[in-house]
């Protein structure tokens, strides 16, 4: 039973870890960039709500609505602001560069206005504990959401992405940037909207991952956003469903990993497994290797 056990929270751990490399995913689907700044829009959204619901009073609700907005306004001005004046630039280390650049300015800006101090996040999602097997085996509520989230999520991303004119846009601009902008698609307008998607799922992220390991710092989103990516990488990056599958499997492995190996070598376990990984398919699981036409 206990390997259920340890399964059910590899899958819940992976599932926060599948949202966030959504957000990942998207971004470097569409615009081409990766935005290493993202981890930290999930630390941002996660203070937002706890204020929002022990200083403003606010009700849980309308607090966590409060964080998607903000993480979402927070993206398109980090887009406009930070990657906009680069997007033409002729290397992408500017990019990259940028983007950590715009990480460290998120978490000194935490730890001026929060402090350095851990704080407990308040419990936000009040969700019945399942109980299976004559209760050998208890599943939180929080577990129960989360994976639900990470599906709708998913579900809702893929249609919106093939089925809606905004999501036809986007598919267009990551085929040829210049080919749409010609047909008349706006381009700025499509990449915003995206970098609006991904951190607005960030808040989402930040609410379950702070609900399930209720701790909250200013570095709280860093080492999920580099798990996120590496999720994203090994599900194929640019890929929505190869972005969930990654997270889940990626959850699932740092576990077992704990459980069974080690926990000081869990985290050198999902690298060295995603190492494997790109050298049998560097596209990863479900991405597709391009060729260049010289």
């Amino acid at each position: 039973m206990s390997f259920i056990s340890y399964l059910k929270d590899g899958i819940s751990l992976g599932s926060v870890y599948a949202i966030i490399a959504l957000g990942y995913t998207m971004v470097y689907g569409i615009a081409k960039m990766l935005n290493f700044a993202h981890g930290d829009v999930i630390m941002v959204g996660a203070f937002v709500i706890l204020t929002a619901i022990t200083k403003a009073g606010l009700s849980p609700l309308l607090s966590v609505i409060l964080g998607i907005i903000v993480c979402t306004v927070l993206g398109v001005v980090i887009e406009m602001v930070a990657y906009r004046p680069l997007r033409k630039a002729s290397s992408n280390l500017a990019v990259l560069i940028t983007a950590i650049g715009v990480s460290y300015l998120l978490q000194n800006l935490a730890l001026l206005i929060f402090g350095a101090d851990a704080k407990s996040f308040v419990t936000v999602i009040n969700a019945p504990t399942l109980t299976l097997f004559d209760g050998r085996l208890t599943i939180k509520g929080i577990t129960i959401v989360t994976i639900l989230a990470c599906i709708v999520i998913m579900l809702g991303l893929t249609f919106f992405v093939k089925k809606t004119k905004p999501g036809r846009a986007m598919q267009a601009v990551s085929e040829d940037r210049d080919a749409a902008q010609l047909m008349g698609v706006n381009v700025n307008a499509t990449i915003s909207l995206t970098f609006a998607i991904g951190s607005g799922l960030a808040a989402i992220a930040g609410l379950l991952l702070c609900s399930a390991y209720p701790t909250l710092t200013p570095y709280t989103g860093a080492m999920p956003g580099i798990k996120a990516f590496v999720a994203a990488v090994f599900g194929g990056i640019g890929s929505i469903p190869g972005a969930m599958i990654g997270g889940i499997l990626l959850g699932v492995i740092e576990i077992f990993g704990r459980a069974y190996i080690s926990s000081q070598v869990a985290d050198a376990i999902v690298f060295a497994v995603l190492i494997i990984v790109l050298l049998v398919k560097p596209a990863g699981l479900f991405g597709k290797n391009i060729q260049e036409k010289v």
